[in-house]
């Protein structure tokens, strides 16, 4: 049955996706509207060939910074998640802080990090910042929703306790790897899918606050340009980009999340057909 419908999954969303388009033209046509209020999509897809090698250096300086900014958050998020599913004390300590990161808008932060750090880092902290909080979560959730009775059973065949203090964090440390990394990896997964997006969102936003300053290369600034010049086809063809390489991003991070999960979690086995 799941087999049979997938066809229809895929054609389905493409021809609804087809008729937006060609009523878009239509409209744009019949009714005579001028391109700087609202261009054809034929429009949009010839100024992006015509303006393809601009466009495409400003692509690339995004989505550098949004694939740096997302590893850059892998990296911190993964490791402090871990140092905090270890120790209460730690959690306690440093997980606010964490919070009060994620829950400041990063429009607000963007141009005091432009003061005091160079463009380019300052664009990267805001991708990295955005996109740190959902991993960080996401793992710590992941590795302290571990079944209590496996950790107990775990306990009794792989890592027996022990009151000295080596001892216990080398028990810790073998009962993390060989039992709650492989049970946080569907959750480490979804914070990661969630990351990607948000990273795209804060190098988007940083450029744009370095825009509104006069510098900037990445597609962000091209928009804010376009809008200067009324250039709207252009401004339209940079939209397309920035939604292209978020779809292509997540379906990137949702492939590998299939891979990963498809032969044991439910997540992904319910998707087989």
């Amino acid at each position: 049955m799941a087999a049979s419908s997938n066809p229809l999954r895929l054609v389905l969303p493409l021809l609804i996706f087809a008729a937006a388009i060609g009523a878009w033209e239509a409209a744009v046509r019949l009714q005579a509207i001028p391109p700087y209020i609202l261009p054809a999509p034929s429009l949009i897809g010839t100024t992006m060939v015509a303006d393809w090698p601009l466009l495409q250096a400003s692509l690339l300086t995004t989505l550098k910074t949004t694939l740096l900014g997302l590893a850059l958050a892998v990296l911190g998020g993964v490791f402090l998640g871990v140092v905090l599913s270890l120790s209460r004390i730690v959690e306690y300590s440093l997980y606010p802080f964490a919070v009060v990161l994620q829950v400041t808008p990063v429009i607000a932060i963007a141009p005091l990090l432009l003061i005091y750090l160079p463009q380019d880092v300052a664009v990267l902290a805001c991708a990295w910042l955005v996109a740190f909080f959902p991993v960080l979560s996401n793992t710590m959730l992941g590795l302290q929703s571990v079944d209590r009775n496996l950790m107990d059973l775990f306990a009794l065949y792989g890592a027996p306790a022990s009151r000295k203090p080596f001892a216990r964090l080398r028990s810790q440390l073998k009962a993390l790897w060989y039992l709650r990394c492989p049970a946080a990896l569907p959750a480490f997964l979804a914070g990661l899918r969630i990351a990607g997006g948000l990273s795209l969102i804060g190098a988007v936003v940083a450029e744009m606050a370095a825009g509104s300053a006069g510098a900037g290369s990445g597609l962000a600034y091209r928009i804010i340009e376009s809008q200067y010049r009324l250039n709207i086809p252009r401004l339209f063809a940079a939209l397309v980009l920035l939604a292209a390489a978020g779809i292509v991003l997540y379906l990137l991070l949702a492939g590998i999340s299939h891979l990963l999960l498809r032969r044991w979690h439910e997540s992904a086995l319910g998707h087989e057909g």
